[in-house]
């Protein structure tokens, strides 16, 4: 009931600080949306409106020295540049609409089109009074006095609409100075309230989790101190393994020559043959101690590396036909490694045993080379997997948990270094022992070596 009310507690502040982890986001996210949004009008309103403004009253100029200029010298040539270059603002007046941001500039461009249109009546009346004028050089007061008019009014509209401009940014300026306060209020409030659910968290972390860890770091110290002594004891195994060894080879070489002395099929033969038997295999784990207590630097070679798979093919495919167990070798692209190919052809038949174990009978157990890239102990680098496959029963977990420890087997005759040792000439290869099981899907050992470029 403890662990459970623990666990809900954890949860409970977990969510919490997921939610508020979820608010900051999402405050920070609206935050950026609208400091954009802001930045964006703030630019359109010093680009756009204080361009179209400026703009304006520079066309307005252009416009209306041209008119002046046709009013002095009477030339139609000026005349049609007037036409023109009137005709262009009026175009460009009717464009701009869209691009002001508040109401009062588009009320104030709308005033500006209209005085314009009576603008360009204006010109039209003083130009048909200079046409029609017996004396060319004194055009009608009123004509002159009307197209003036609408001149200023024009600039006074421009200088509105320059002032509108300005009235609309510090409007935006004191929304965004409101808008960033409130962001600012908010993200900090969020701050607080993630920082006490923090401590919380970390305080009920603390006493139900960190301090009964306390209590298992004084167990893992002594299971350390137990690992410790089974090395040695491993250590002590390999010196007698060493010292067995030579006696039992004079034990071999006698028995070889007492089994002539029985004819095949007698009770004594049949007793010679048992006692080899076991003799080979009491060889078979000193050998193992042995190779595990004092492993051999490989002996390095760059060959194909599909080379140990088919030795091993050619080596193990008819004993294990006998279980109707199927050793089947993969097409594979070609590629090299460079590997010690004694030691990599015992990794494998340890691997392929392994597998028809796991089958028992009837399976199949598929050989094969694959290349990619991979992390290893010099980093990131081109790889060669070579895989042992079998259909047999899968890993359990209780079994997947300790498979690389020594001495632990599930095998009646096993002495639980295979795994141990494979694993430790792959890593002596600068390589990795990898595996993937499903149960009863079966497993997939895999030998991953870096590849040789050429």
């Amino acid at each position: 009931m403890i662990i459970i009310g623990v666990r809900w507690r954890l949860i409970a502040l977990a969510s919490a600080v997921g939610l508020m982890g979820v608010l900051i986001v999402l405050t920070t996210l609206n935050s950026q949306r609208q400091a954009t949004e802001l930045r964006t009008r703030l630019s359109q309103v010093d680009s756009e409106s204080f361009g179209i403004a400026e703009h304006f009253k520079d066309a307005l100029r252009e416009v209306t020295d041209k008119m002046l200029r046709y009013r002095t010298v009477r030339d139609p040539v000026a005349w049609e540049e007037f036409l023109q270059a009137s005709h262009e603002l009026d175009l460009w007046i009717e464009q701009q609409a869209p691009k002001l941001t508040t109401q009062h500039e588009k009320d104030v461009l709308k005033q500006i089109d209209s005085a314009y249109d009576h603008y360009v009546r204006s010109a039209q009346d003083l130009h048909a009074r200079i046409q029609s004028s017996g004396n060319p050089s004194a055009p009608s007061p009123d004509s002159t006095a009307l197209f003036a008019q609408s001149r200023r009014r024009l600039f006074d509209l421009g200088q509105a609409l320059g002032k509108a401009h300005y009235e609309s940014r510090n409007l935006l300026l004191s929304q965004a100075n409101q808008t960033l306060t409130h962001l600012r209020r908010l993200v900090l409030g969020s701050l607080c309230l993630l920082f006490l659910f923090g401590v919380a968290l970390a305080a009920v972390v603390y006493r139900d989790m960190i301090a009964p860890l306390r209590v298992k770091l004084v167990e893992s110290q002594s299971l350390a101190e137990r690992h410790e002594k089974l090395a040695s004891l491993g250590m002590l195994a390999a010196g007698v393994a060493h010292e067995i060894r030579n006696p039992l080879t004079a034990i071999k070489a006698a028995l070889f020559i007492q089994q002539k002395k029985f004819p095949p099929g007698s009770l004594e033969h049949a007793d010679v043959k048992l006692v080899e038997r076991e003799i080979l295999r009491l060889e078979r784990i000193v050998n193992d101690f042995l190779q595990f207590a004092r492993p051999t630097d490989p002996d390095l070679t760059t060959v194909p590396a599909d080379l140990p798979l088919q030795e091993v093919q050619l080596l193990l495919a008819s004993p294990l036909a006998e279980a109707n167990i199927r050793l089947v070798l993969e097409a594979s692209p070609p590629a090299r490694i460079k590997v010690d190919p004694a030691q990599i052809k015992q990794v494998l038949i340890n691997l392929v045993q392994n597998a028809a174990d796991s089958i028992g009978r009837d399976g199949t157990i598929t050989l094969r080379s694959r290349h990619g890239t991979q992390s290893l102990s010099n980093g990131q680098t081109d790889v060669v997997i070579l895989e042992v496959a079998d259909t047999g029963e899968g890993i359990p977990p209780e079994v997947e948990r300790r498979l690389f420890d020594p001495f632990f087997t599930t095998k009646e005759n096993g002495t639980g270094l295979g795994l141990s040792i494979a694993a430790r000439i792959v890593q002596k290869h600068g390589g990795a022992l990898q595996y993937q099981t499903k149960l009863s899907h079966g497993t997939t050992f895999g030998i991953v070596l870096p590849r040789v470029i050429a």
